[in-house]
């Protein structure tokens, strides 16, 4: 008899931790944003046009900036409309920052030239001729706005910041990674953390610093003291980059991770929704290989470093056709965020294609 009980004791344990009711990792990630429906009857709300025509300063010819594909927004809200900035190539993959504006978060309207481009600069040896890509736009608490970007030479990708008081007219400020080590190092994908504060998103300090999460294999953190200039988190003993994020053997984040849209300190801690790539084996068997889909990781928000919880599973990738198929298949690369109308609405590239959004419930 008392074999019976035990075994009934068994098996209404192992009953309560397969129901999600009673699962404590369901439970423990009540910190994430969930439940982004992608808004199906106005997708991709951005696409190529052949029309925009842009009169390059480096070659000295006119140009069909944006004529290819338009991909991985950032996105911010600026006098009441969302300000939406996406990368944009022309027929040589040179990429360009282009602009859109909206009144809804949802039609936007294009401005007829990029906003940001290589140029006959002190960045143009690391701008051309493969171009800036793939901005992640942040306020100040001054007002100014805070880009960090990559630049892409055709070989080497390097994170770079930029900073404008009306989004239009910016001054480079060079490489985030600025010591010597670190300057031909591949490195991209600047997440800064931040507040929000009604619907702006602001950075803040934290223990006395900003701190930005960057990186495209593993994560990496880095902070600064005035939003410019920035040092990387190292071990003092082999003065290398401490990793905070690491892919997963078995998961849709098998072969990368790469920061999405700015962090968000909460109450629970800093929310960083990051891109996941699935390797070409040890994945997730349910996607295909190489699927870029995207999720959250929880961090401390006194200790940035500090990993605390993450999803197990994505909640966005490609089951669309305009997101399964294009410049490269089975991609939704989340990268623009904004707190709008009193609704969060999330922005990302399809097939590194066209651009789309999606808005939380």
């Amino acid at each position: 008899m008392k074999q019976i009980f035990t075994l009934l004791f068994l098996f209404i344990l192992i009953g309560c931790g397969s129901n999600p009711a009673f699962n404590s990792e369901t439970k423990s990630k009540d910190w994430a944003l969930l439940n982004f429906v992608k808004v199906d009857s106005l997708n991709p709300i951005l696409e190529p046009e052949f029309q925009q025509v842009f009169q390059s300063p480096i070659s000295n010819k006119q140009i069909h900036w944006e004529e290819r594909n338009v991909l991985n927004p950032s996105a911010i809200v600026k006098d009441g409309k969302v300000y939406l900035i996406y990368r944009a190539q022309d027929k040589d993959m040179t990429s360009r920052l282009g602009l859109a504006i909206s009144d809804d978060g949802l039609h936007f309207k294009k401005q007829p030239a990029p906003i940001f481009y290589p140029d006959n600069d002190i960045m143009k040896q690391y701008e051309w001729k493969g171009g800036v890509e793939d901005p992640r736009i942040i306020e100040s608490e001054n007002g100014t706005y805070i880009m960090t970007y990559t630049s892409y030479d055709g070989k080497t990708a390097r994170l770079c910041l930029a900073s404008s008081k009306d989004l239009f007219t910016w001054t480079k400020h060079g490489l985030v990674l600025k010591e010597e080590k670190y300057k031909d190092m591949w490195s991209k994908s600047g997440a800064i953390v931040c507040k929000l504060s009604g619907d702006k998103i602001i950075a803040t300090k934290i223990q006395g610093k900003y701190w930005m999460y960057f990186g495209d294999t593993d994560l990496y953190v880095a902070t600064s003291v005035d939003l410019i200039h920035w040092n990387v988190a190292e071990n003092e003993e082999n003065k290398k980059m401490i990793s905070v994020l690491h892919p997963r053997m078995g998961y849709f984040d098998s072969r990368l991770v790469e920061p999405g849209p700015f962090a968000l300190l909460q109450k629970e801690g800093i929310v960083l929704i990051y891109n996941g790539s699935n390797a070409a084996n040890y994945n997730d068997l349910n996607l295909p290989k190489f699927t870029y889909a995207a999720s959250q990781a929880l961090f401390d928000k006194e200790h940035p470093y500090k990993l605390i919880d993450r999803m197990d599973d994505y909640f966005i990738h490609p089951d669309k056709l305009y997101e399964k198929t294009g410049e490269v298949n089975e991609v939704c690369f989340v990268e623009g965020l904004v707190y709008f109308k009193k609704k969060w609405f999330l922005y990302y590239g399809t097939a590194d294609s066209k651009i789309a959004v999606a808005v939380k419930k």
